[in-house]
């Protein structure tokens, strides 16, 4: 329990961001090798990516680390309003995965104690997974076979609530509109000018008229990253803009950011500038698997048991009285099937303290992950804990303030036993693992996992060049 607990502090107090993770990573690793696993540290040409193994032979039971933190996240732990650290970056873990990885590592120490004790072959691993936030590290992880010779992978989020995540999620692709035109005196002479700002606003606008035609499913966001100066008399000559295109499947995905770079190249074509397209990161749809997703229910249940103290009820009161009832309501979950039993709770109480059952969906849910990647090279599946008080959103000040409570720890070991369970489930029913690698192969439908990042394009801190 207390190496669990260093182990949460610090990668807490590390909060370093995608592709930068180097003492989180070495922490972990350091961790691994301890508890008699062995490393490979920097793989896939990421640094601060690792794979530890353990034991041979099948199956293999993979389990997915992350802690990559959020830049601009920067705040004081236990404290109710919002307070960044003195003399610290800006960055903290607004999504909780300091607590992820910890969770994973839990499992993997578990699980190979279980095989251990019982003189059991197989083979446990874990990948380090680095810039989930921004990065996409599992795709490069899986372009580069990683997963392949695993015949699971498990994993979990820190949430608000304790359940079985289901339901797909969106293709997302990230790239770079770099548009180059003409300076000139936007008085004097503004016909010698060609504004790559106007591109950009043109390029938004066509972007803002396609909306109307895409999918319900679709989303598309954009950033000015470079207004082109702070010189209103000046005809800027550089711009640029960074856009998300987001789809519920890897081939639509790539057909609307098609779409987006055609409305690129007619800003071009209508100001006279020229514009260069940067792909910057992909990440896949996730495939659900509902195989696995009832063996983890079934763990759930059996190993969840509300054991709040009232200090910890009052903690988590304290943080909720920051957010609206109301609106928390508005943000639960599709796929849960009794509605109402969470609402009440939510009314009633500080933070989910039981196991919220779910439906199997197919829905894809707004929002992108790459362990999409994992899911289309491995069935995959995860589950959720309530880590935080009712209310607190991810990424978030309040996510960052309680990602060292005893309650976050407690849910962070949880979901580490769930996933352990579960790989023991799969270990002595062999047969619900080909029927998982059914259940892949028949909801792939015959595609074969493509990364969407071009071969050429290496890990990378997302920027313009």
């Amino acid at each position: 329990m207390t190496d669990y607990r260093k182990l949460i502090d610090d990668l807490w107090g590390y909060a370093e961001t995608g592709f930068e993770e180097y003492h989180s990573a070495e922490t972990m690793c350091t961790f691994l090798e301890n508890e008699g696993f062995q490393v490979t540290r920097n793989i896939a040409h990421m640094e601060t990516a690792f794979e530890a193994v353990y034991g041979t032979g099948k199956p293999v039971i993979c389990f997915l680390a992350e802690y990559d933190a959020l830049s601009g996240m920067n705040q004081k732990a236990d404290v109710t309003h919002y307070e960044p650290v003195t003399c610290a970056s800006d960055n903290g873990h607004g999504c909780g995965h300091h607590l992820l990885g910890t969770g994973a590592i839990r499992a993997a120490v578990q699980y190979r104690n279980y095989l251990k004790e019982n003189s059991l072959p197989g083979t446990v691993k874990l990948v380090g997974c680095p810039a989930e936030e921004t990065g996409s590290g599992k795709a490069y992880l899986a372009r580069d076979g990683y997963f392949d010779d695993c015949d699971i992978a498990l994993t979990w989020h820190p949430s608000v609530y304790n359940m079985v995540s289901t339901g797909s999620s969106q293709s997302c692709i990230a790239c770079f509109f770099k548009f180059h035109g003409v300076s000139a005196h936007a008085a004097g002479s503004p016909h010698l000018g060609r504004s790559a700002l106007d591109a950009c606003e043109l390029m938004n606008v066509g972007v803002n008229y396609l909306r109307e035609h895409m999918e319900p499913t679709d989303r598309v966001h954009y950033a000015y990253i470079d207004a082109g100066g702070k010189a209103p008399n000046v005809v800027q000559s550089e711009a640029v803009l960074k856009y998300f295109v987001r789809s519920a499947t890897n081939p639509k995905c790539m057909d609307l950011y098609q779409r987006v770079i055609d409305c690129a190249k007619g800003a071009a074509l209508m100001t006279g500038t020229t514009v260069d397209i940067i792909f910057d990161e992909g990440l896949s749809n996730l495939v659900p698997n509902f195989t696995l997703e009832d063996v983890l229910a079934e763990s759930f249940r059996k190993l969840y048991h509300p054991c709040f103290t009232q200090k910890q009820l009052d903690y988590a009161q304290s943080f909720k009285d920051t957010f609206d009832t109301e609106q928390s309501i508005s943000c639960i979950p599709y796929s849960v099937k009794d509605r109402q039993s969470v609402i009440d709770s939510i009314r009633k109480h500080p933070i989910n303290d039981f196991f919220v059952e779910t439906f199997h969906s197919d829905v894809c849910e707004m929002g992108s992950t790459d362990v999409g990647d994992v899911s289309w090279v491995v069935p995959t599946a995860q589950i959720n804990t309530a880590c935080y008080s009712y209310g607190a959103d991810a990424h978030s000040w309040q996510w960052v303030a309680q990602g060292k409570s005893e309650t976050a720890m407690q849910a962070s070991l949880l979901a580490g036993d769930i996933l352990c369970d579960a790989a023991k489930t799969l270990y002595h029913n062999p047969h619900i693992i080909e029927e998982a690698k059914s259940e892949l192969k028949q909801r792939l439908q015959g595609h074969t996992y493509q990364c969407l990042i071009p071969a050429d394009i290496m890990p990378h801190i997302s920027k313009a060049e």
